[in-house]
């Protein structure tokens, strides 16, 4: 038999038969596997969540146990004085970077924070007055180091913020993880503590008591409700938010408590409801999911029933027409793979699969047609690398004069410039031998700005004694940048194309002034001029055309080759006025 016939044949067999017998009982078993069914999937939802939670929550465990031996730390709160306001200000600083190096990836964390007597320390947006009075520092304490889930507490209570109670703010409703940091870091393969005076700060990470509504919100069946309690059965989270920061007894909790985790039905205000529960192994508390089973399956019954027949009816006859339409979607395109891949064994690595679909036959067809572009590159670029690897062999040939006869030369001209009481070109020898040395600098790696600005300065001199005073520079920059490092030459095609083409026609009061800053975790450095400017049509052959600048061109490439393609150069200009070149590259390279 064929593939067709095959095909065809078979889902004549396991359609049409095994539809005849299961169509008998199917309408029997249905609404019970149903409601089974939905109660394990909701039971799996509330684990899932708790997995979730436990997932999201578990970090900020991990991550404060990682800050009882963080060195930094150790050293920070060792030898602070709290006396001293300038010292708790640094620290402060000091502490935010750290706190936001361990917290600051999770987005379910709202405010992390260092409490003590005297000082909170962290990003701080929120009006909490003395922290140090608050329950959940007492609890942290008492606690000893261990961590302690504060529940769902209203902030202008725990805080003493009356003043508040007429806002609206996010943090109204906040749960607290909360823990006594004792810290210690090994020193010598000695383990070194806090001196006894030392005050332990206390811990805090907060969130919003949002981030469980929403996971419960999303997952659940509709019209079930569910809440959070804690050991104390203080409400957590709930469906209904009168209840949050409550108190909610029901004898069957107790016993659900107790059990962990499981799945029951029960008769609550006189209707069948499906209970789920299961306990957070991180925070303890017991997720709650109520379920109607009306909900459930109510609106299945009618479908059940009607299903049963039109099944019957209908999926016979479509079976036929449904093989016939899976027949050609399978043939056509595999013979059109097999006849593209005989091609290409014969050497034709242009061939290509028309694809004409976006199921897996189409992505096959997609691969292939990606595989052979891919070999077709290949080639090519392995012909161009031998071309290559042939050209650095000549360029290795012609670099092969020694760099130190030129500075030997320039030293010879530099003194016989100095005997003859020429400073000014000794001067200009001393640049241009800085600049050689600069550029022939068998190591190519990123430079300091602060080399690079002396290359430049070096460069400056010896145009402004060219062009006998045409132009001035100044700089701008922030101290922060200097040692800083980029790609070696990134100014100077920009300040020689300023020099060379926007001073061109001037006479005097030529000015170039070379800014630096940061933003953003990135740094901008701009290169402005007051020549006669660049039209937009240059502008857009300087960056675009192959035949531009080719200075320009290659620092482009240089930087999206170091920094990737979001990072590179901007050039804005008006005719009259001058030009300004922005490079932006990343603060952390």
């Amino acid at each position: 038999m064929t593939f067709k016939a095959r095909l065809l044949l078979s889902y004549l067999i396991l359609i049409a038969l095994p539809l005849l017998v299961l169509s008998t009982i199917f309408y029997r078993t249905s609404l019970n596997v149903v409601t089974e069914q939905a109660q394990k999937n909701v039971y799996a939802v509330v684990q899932k969540n708790n997995d979730v939670i436990n997932t999201k929550l578990g970090i900020a465990d991990q991550n404060s146990r990682s800050l009882f031996v963080d060195k930094d730390l150790f050293q920070i709160f060792n030898n602070l004085n709290p006396e001293a306001a300038e010292e708790l200000v640094a620290a402060d600083r000091k502490v935010t970077a750290i706190l936001s190096k361990y917290f600051s990836q999770s987005e379910n964390v709202y405010a992390a924070q260092l409490w003590t007597s005297y000082y909170s320390f962290g990003l701080l947006a929120m009006p909490q007055g003395d922290p140090a009075q608050s329950q959940i520092y007492k609890a942290a304490v008492q606690a000893a180091g261990k961590m302690v889930w504060y529940p769902t507490y209203d902030f202008i209570k725990m805080f003493d913020q009356p003043w508040l109670e007429d806002g609206t703010f996010d943090y109204r409703y906040l749960f607290t993880a909360t823990r006594l940091l004792n810290f210690s870091h090994l020193e010598d393969s000695s383990l070194v503590k806090l001196k006894p005076n030392v005050e332990r700060p206390v811990l805090t990470i907060s969130y919003k008591s949002t981030v469980l509504d929403e996971l419960f919100e999303k997952s659940i069946p509709t019209g079930s409700t569910y809440m959070v309690l804690d050991p104390d059965d203080i409400v957590v989270a709930s469906s209904d938010k009168s209840q949050v920061t409550g108190t909610y007894k029901q004898d069957w909790v107790g016993a659900f408590r107790a059990q962990g985790s499981g799945t029951t039905r029960l008769k609550l205000n006189g209707a069948n409801q499906i209970v789920v529960f299961d306990r957070s192994a991180v925070t303890g508390w017991l997720s709650i999911v109520i379920t109607p089973e009306s909900a459930l399956v109510g609106s299945l019954v009618p479908v059940i029933r009607t299903s049963t027949l039109v099944i019957a009816l209908v999926l016979g006859g479509v079976a036929l027409l449904f093989a016939y339409f899976i027949l050609g979607h399978v043939t056509v395109p595999i013979k059109k793979l097999i006849s593209a891949m005989r091609s290409v064994g014969e050497g034709d690595f242009q061939k290509q699969v028309e694809v004409d679909s976006n199921d897996e036959f189409g992505l096959l067809s997609q691969r292939f047609n990606r595989m052979n572009d891919r070999i077709q590159l290949l080639v090519k670029e392995n012909y161009e690398i031998k071309l290559k690897e042939k050209e650095a062999e000549i360029h290795a040939l012609n670099m092969q004069m020694n760099p130190h006869f030129l500075y030997n030369t320039l030293n010879i001209m530099n003194w016989t410039a100095i005997e003859n009481n020429q400073k000014e070109l000794s001067k200009m020898l001393v640049c241009l031998s800085g600049m050689l040395h600069y550029t022939s600098r068998k190591d190519w790696g990123a430079v300091s700005l602060s080399e690079e600005l002396e290359w430049m300065r070096n460069y400056f001199y010896i145009m402004s004694a060219r062009f006998e005073g045409k132009f001035s520079v100044t700089y701008e920059i922030e101290p922060s940048l200097y040692e800083g490092k980029l790609p070696r030459l990134l100014f100077q095609p920009f300040v020689e194309n300023a020099i060379l083409h926007g001073f061109s026609g001037l006479e005097e009061g030529g000015l170039i002034v070379i800014r630096g800053w940061t933003e953003d975790e990135s740094r901008y450095f701009q290169i402005r001029d007051n020549g006669r400017g660049i039209s937009k049509d240059g502008i857009d052959t300087i960056l675009y055309k192959e035949s531009a600048s080719v200075g320009i061109k290659n620092t482009i490439s240089r930087i999206q080759l170091a920094y990737g393609e979001a990072y590179g150069v901007q050039i804005q200009s008006a005719l009259g006025e001058g030009t300004s070149v922005t490079v932006q590259l990343p603060c952390r390279t």
